[in-house]
């Protein structure tokens, strides 16, 4: 069943011993995310911070909601110890089948509400995270709610959001984003401001699908009622039209200004390194907070994965590749993104392999926006999910001379945010992208394919059922 919010989220994972309650005093400025940080890299459970130094009891921080693929699967409500592939091949059935949301008239984000003069953003324990930040980044697991003013369609992402001043949020939503995309070529023309709702700690799912690579008009609210199988629960924003999770533990409410901008930055992005500088951001004037009693902020110390971004956008990420590749005939069997490769790797597996099917498979990857700049692709007796596998085919398949195939990226397509890349190709947002051949060539005659050497391909069937059958009778 799915949880109707984060509190019962939270509790679930302390009943499967995913969660360690701190309770003794914890700074906000830095203490709190190194923690985290720390955490993280040490494959540690989800946190609670419930004693945040400068803030009143029960105001809470909360990191760590999907930084594992175990606490995925409890917020999907699958065993905790699903399989990744189990995990995937769920969310891809799910995914199918979106459920419309609902609209409530009374919602618990509405039990304390902050109007106009009484805005005050400093009075939530938003966190230092990095030393060297730019600021306080009250958004970093959120949901950026936003409309198109022609459509009415509703568009859910995930940006980052620092607090400027009292009364203010600043945010730099990459150029090829649907929210600066919205900014800049509807809203900045018309001179008006653009609406939008900052959702914090909303229920686990609504805040993955918000990091998901879905298309314009596209209802992500749908797509969170398909995994979540139940529909959301929308409620009306206090100063505007747009519909925000109901069960959200914090909403700030604001309009991005056409014609204002304010410093942002430097931050600790997802790839695990910091490599720009403060830079001019665009400029939300918050008109409304409403939050929960003892509200709940959701954080994620970014870093080096895994954490809940890189384990968020390669789930996502890989669903979205696979659609897209079936979309153009490709023989699929399945794409993995590893969470250490922070969506810049995947792994596609094929039923058919070959030179010509790899730069096919890249160049349609690539063809939009190059978050992805290394595709690997194996064939079909590779399970993608098993890195291991993965490792072997690369070196025992891969030609040093023909397998890599280099795809120069052009202006506006690279990612800009992939350390590799030098300044001036971050700023151009050019660089190139590798396809690596790790299947065997098409044009090889099967008597010469190598035989692999493993206990599904090497045995007859038969002893493979009989060995499995009487595993513990081996005393295994």
């Amino acid at each position: 069943m799915p949880f109707d919010d984060l509190r019962g989220f939270i509790d679930a994972l302390d009943k499967s011993g995913d969660l360690v309650r701190v309770t003794r005093e914890v700074d906000w400025d830095l203490e709190a995310a190194a923690v985290s940080r720390r955490v993280y890299e040490t494959q540690g459970p989800a946190l609670l911070f419930e004693n945040i130094k400068d803030y009143s009891k029960g105001y809470r921080i909360f990191n760590g909601s999907i930084g594992t693929y175990r606490r995925v699967a409890i917020a999907m409500g699958l065993r905790p110890d699903a399989s990744i592939g189990e995990i995937h091949a769920a969310y891809e059935e799910r995914e199918q089948k979106p459920v419309k949301p609902v609209v409530v008239q009374k919602a618990p984000c509405k039990e304390n509400i902050m109007l106009g003069d009484d805005v005050d953003l400093y009075k939530l324990p938003a966190p230092m995270i990095h030393e060297g930040d730019g600021g306080r980044y009250i958004g970093t697991w959120d949901i950026i709610v936003s409309q198109d003013p022609d459509t009415g369609w509703s568009n859910w992402g995930m940006y980052r959001f620092m607090i400027h001043n009292q009364r203010s949020l600043v945010g730099f939503p990459a150029p090829f984003s649907h929210l600066a995309m919205m900014l800049l070529n509807k809203y900045v023309p018309a001179g008006k401001p653009l609406p939008m709702a900052v959702v914090i700690g909303a229920d686990p799912l609504c805040h993955m699908v918000a990091t998901a690579g879905y298309g314009v008009g596209d209802d992500e609210a749908d797509f969170a009622g398909a995994l979540r199988q139940k529909p959301v629960e929308l409620v009306k924003c206090e100063t505007s039209d747009l519909m925000v999770p109901a069960n959200s533990e914090i909403v700030i409410e604001g309009e991005i200004m056409p014609d204002q901008t304010a410093p942002e930055a430097p931050f600790g992005e997802y790839p695990g390194y910091r490599t720009e500088g403060a830079k001019h951001g665009a400029l939300c004037r918050v008109k409304a907070i409403t939050f929960r009693s003892d509200p709940i902020l959701t954080m994620i110390s970014l870093g080096v994965p895994v954490d809940d971004s890189s384990v968020a956008a390669a789930l996502t990420a890989a669903i979205s590749i696979k659609r897209r590749l079936k979309r153009h005939n490709i023989p699929v069997t399945d794409v993995y993104a590893p969470p250490e490769g922070v969506t810049h790797l995947v792994i596609v597996g094929v039923k058919k392999g070959g030179a010509d099917m790899v730069r096919q498979i890249g160049e349609i990857i690539t063809a939009r926006r190059a978050m992805v700049n290394k595709v690997m692709v194996v064939d079909e007796d590779i399970d993608v999910f098993n890195m291991g596998e993965v490792i072997h085919a690369f070196a025992s398949k891969c030609h040093p001379g023909r397998g890599f195939i280099i795809h120069q990226l052009e202006d506006g397509k690279a990612n800009m945010l992939t350390p590799g890349y030098d300044r001036e190709e971050r700023r151009r947002m050019r660089g190139a992208a590798a396809f690596i051949d790790s299947t065997w060539p098409v044009e090889w005659p099967e008597v010469e394919v190598p035989i692999k050497s493993s206990f599904k391909t090497i045995y007859p069937k038969e002893l493979q059922e009989k060995v499995l059958r009487d595993w513990k009778t081996y005393g295994l």
